[in-house]
């Protein structure tokens, strides 16, 4: 693959991923790598943890997700993961749109 297509399929996947992210958060918490299985799992959606846990720092610093620590019996504590408000709010903005933009895709795609 030449350098263009890599560079914008990295970013094609960075807005999904954030879109993903709060989709997967939307019926209750989870921790972090539980997080990354769920969307690991996803066919399509080939993820690494190392580009999960920056995304979720930054989306926290945004205020979109919240997260607290819980003592694991079986290893170290847990960090869990869960929507705020705010990123409630930001995933009734981004699903319409997301799903406006693939419908305009597939209408271009079609001629």
């Amino acid at each position: 693959m030449d350098d263009f297509f890599d560079n914008w399929t990295v970013q094609v996947r960075k807005g999904v991923l954030e879109l993903c992210l709060l989709s997967a958060l939307e019926t209750g918490e989870l921790y972090g790598y539980a997080l990354v299985k769920t969307l690991s799992a996803t066919p399509g959606l080939s993820v690494a943890e190392g580009s999960i846990y920056p995304l979720l720092s930054r989306m926290k610093n945004a205020g979109l997700v919240a997260s607290r620590l819980e003592e694991s019996p079986s290893g170290p504590a847990r960090k869990y993961y869960s929507l705020t408000d705010a990123g409630r709010d930001r995933l009734r903005l981004m699903r319409p749109y997301f799903e406006s933009l693939v419908r305009a895709v597939a209408v271009l795609n079609k001629s």
